[in-house]
């Protein structure tokens, strides 16, 4: 469902899947076990929640992609492929976000859930804000409203600094240079609910921030 609203597109219940296929899952998994291809990191075994009331975000863009990460969340070095939804902002402002993440089987204690809030907003210099950031998304849910978007532009072309491109530069070589996009000018998610394996920023103010650790897991202590 969407309407033209103020020049911007709004979206109800947001949600997005836009990974590679599991053929080319499995040629860039076996590029990086080669040496053929470059990966920022290896994520952790641990996927995280987040959720936000408010996201604004200037020069977006999204495209599929592959975070290489290990399998196992205790031991061991191998490393598997997971596709993600990366979706980047040139710079963005966030207000009441909290993020959390389970531990299982820590011994005596058993799970434990570390939650991170920030950005208790709406103040300016109450808000989480951010540079070059980009969210590496397996699930979002949120209501969504974008200004002069672009779908189907390829994700190559979404850095600004190209012909088309409004986002900050593309993640890395790991994503199919020319595989399906989207680009706006600006993008406003509100009631955002999200998991991810990875989050990287050339900046990240996280104003008011708490940090706690609480025993078992589930939507009392984790984010929901």
């Amino acid at each position: 469902m969407q309407s033209q609203v103020r020049g911007g597109t709004r979206w109800k219940r947001f949600a997005v899947v836009m990974v590679p296929s599991v053929a080319a899952t499995a040629a860039i998994g076996v590029g990086l076990a080669q040496g053929a291809l470059a990966a920022s990191f290896a994520v952790s075994g641990q996927e995280f929640k987040v959720t936000a009331d408010h996201l604004y975000g200037e020069g977006f863009a999204q495209y599929g992609g592959v975070d290489m990460g290990y399998a196992n969340v205790k031991e061991g070095d191998q490393l598997v492929p997971r596709p993600v939804a990366i979706s980047t902002f040139r710079n963005a402002t966030i207000t009441k976000m909290c993020q959390s993440v389970v531990t299982p089987d820590v011994p005596v204690f058993g799970k434990i859930t570390l939650r991170l809030e920030a950005g208790p907003g709406p103040e300016a210099e109450r808000k989480v804000q951010a540079t070059n950031l980009y969210l590496d998304v397996t699930d979002l849910d949120a209501d969504a409203e974008f200004k002069n978007i672009d779908i189907g532009v390829a994700a190559k072309d979404t850095a600004q600094g190209t012909r088309f491109g409004k986002g900050p530069a593309v993640k890395d070589q790991n994503i199919n240079q020319n595989g399906f996009a989207q680009q706006a000018e600006t993008a406003t998610l509100t009631n955002v609910r999200q998991k991810a394996w990875a989050t990287t920023a050339g900046t990240f103010k996280l104003s008011g921030l708490k940090m706690r650790l609480h025993k078992g897991d589930g939507p009392k202590v984790e984010c929901y």
